[in-house]
């Protein structure tokens, strides 16, 4: 991993697990190997997280039960139903039991009291091989489309620029940071739609990344560019190397953009191996009526999540509801990109429940807080407005728990992972938050979905968990290598820019 970090460009005489035992080094060394002044952050242990709470040892192993007790639960499952006062019981990586004074006398005690307990957060589109770029693009568009501001956009400076001179070890570090950031707002799953697969070891740099977070991620095996771009042909090794069982965090899905003339080829490739497709779709961007014309190919079906699906035709909309294509709306970025209005009207008035996504974070946060309060004010805003022009027979108004079962619920189901995730139900698998409900933002806690949409941001984030291991524990990531992921991040930016012959503006 020193390589990946510091630069060297030597290769590893093409054996991947040299790739990935060097890689994983990055875990062990001193900041000195990227020739930047910073140092591992201590591991956060038991005895150091709290003076009155240990965190519990060896959480997510089979035999280790633990129970998550007295705080307010919203289990997003209403078969389950939610409890002002409830507790959580889990064993190994899986849910147990939810409800009031449960029974658990091999279990050990975390208080919840004063928190809310709740599914953890699923973001179903988010380019993470981007975060030493964070905020660069801040005030751009998505694409020089003829109007107007577009002049300084994404698909130019992001895209086409800085994405071809990354390195497999610029998109170790930038995968492996994002995720840890998210995990510290509580979002425990991630669709990582990567295009970032400029060769063998770009993927392979992708994947060890993710699998040393520990989040729950599907990961959509994409192109990149260059000499060494073989997509889609590694995707056996692939699937042998990384993905020989659905019974892991890490887990695959297959690219396929719309833009690509080759696309209805890697939408074969991908039914052929039973995966899930991913792709992008913005109707100012010329396909406003595609799919139209793929639902006459015979193309849609419940396989496929868009990505968007802004500005597309009334007949295209149609199409995805009787296909039951996924859908993903990521509403920050696509208002302040120029993506198109967010389709949720349009999806809603459809039957379609979308999920949520954050996209880049060159231009937007990550967290989840700010994707549900996007949606929620956005749709009030166009019905308010409807309604004061004096239009009757109005479509609802979203509430709370509607956007917050967005983030949970249908964020698993669009990624495929319903079976396993999205609510506080006996038998998933234990993918659960602590948000502070007693702190000063927040208190007195008067509505727990109103609390967590209208009130919340990633501070009330006190636990987390994924498959039933302790990922955050008391406002702090477990042994996160904080200092060092932020010097690796500044080097790798610095290469980045210098390399493509970028200027950054700081201000």
């Amino acid at each position: 991993m020193c390589k990946r970090l510091c630069g060297d460009s030597s290769t590893h005489d093409g054996d991947p697990a040299k790739a990935g035992s060097s890689r994983r080094q990055f875990l062990a060394v001193g900041a000195s190997a990227l020739g930047a002044a910073a140092t591992f952050s201590t591991p956060v242990s038991a005895q150091e997280t709290t003076e009155t709470e240990a965190m519990p040892l060896e959480t997510g192993a089979a035999h280790r039960q633990y129970l998550l007790k007295g705080g307010a639960v919203l289990s997003m499952d209403p078969n389950v139903g939610d409890f002002a006062q409830g507790d959580v019981l889990v064993q190994g990586k899986h849910i147990i039991a939810v409800g009031p004074n449960l029974y658990a006398p091999d279990a050990t005690i975390i208080n919840a009291a004063g928190t809310i307990a709740m599914p953890g957060f699923v973001d179903t589109h988010h380019h993470q091989y981007q975060t030493a770029l964070r905020s660069f693009l801040s005030d751009g568009l998505l694409a020089d489309d003829g109007l107007p501001h577009g002049d300084r956009n994404y698909l130019d400076y992001i895209h086409s620029t800085i994405t071809p001179v990354f390195r497999p070890q610029d998109a170790f570090v930038a995968v492996f940071a994002s995720a840890l950031s998210q995990l510290d707002a509580g979002v425990t799953t991630v669709v990582d739609t990567s295009q970032v697969g400029h060769s063998p070891d770009h993927t392979d740099a992708v994947i060890e990344a993710l699998q040393e977070s520990g989040r729950r991620t599907v990961f959509v095996y994409s192109p990149g560019v260059g000499p060494d771009n073989i997509f889609p042909n590694d995707l056996q090794r692939l699937q042998l190397q990384y993905f020989s069982s659905t019974d892991q965090l890490v887990t695959l899905a297959m690219g396929g953009e719309l833009f690509d003339p080759a696309f209805r080829d890697y939408w074969a490739i991908g039914r052929q191996n039973g995966l899930l497709i991913v792709t992008h779709l913005v109707g100012h961007l010329g396909q406003q009526t595609l799919v139209e014309q793929l639902d006459s190919e015979g193309l849609l079906g419940p396989d496929l999540e868009f990505i968007h699906a802004s500005g597309i035709s009334a007949a295209s909309w149609q199409a995805i509801a009787d296909a039951g294509v996924r859908v993903s709306i990521a509403a920050p970025i696509e208002m302040a990109m120029r993506h198109g209005m967010p389709p949720i009207q349009a999806a809603l008035d459809l039957g379609i429940q979308p999920s949520l996504s954050t996209d880049v974070e060159c231009t937007m946060t990550a967290d989840f807080f700010t994707q549900m309060r996007g949606v929620f004010t956005l749709q009030r805003a166009l019905i308010n407005e409807r309604a004061l022009a004096g239009e009757p027979n109005l479509p609802e108004l979203l509430t709370c728990r509607d956007v917050i079962r967005f983030a949970t619920v249908e964020g698993a189901r669009v990624a495929g992972l319903s079976h396993k995730i999205g609510s506080l139900t006996p038998g998933k698998e234990a993918d659960i938050l602590l948000l502070r409900a007693d702190a000063i933002n927040v208190a007195p806690l008067n509505n727990v979905p109103g609390a967590v949409v209208t009130l919340m941001d990633r501070s009330n984030v006190d636990t987390v968990i994924v498959g039933g291991k302790i990922r955050k524990w008391r406002g702090r990531l477990v042994g996160a290598p904080v200092n060092l992921l932020r010097a690796a991040l500044e080097a790798s930016r610095d290469y980045l820019l210098t390399t493509a012959g970028v200027s950054s503006a700081l201000f």
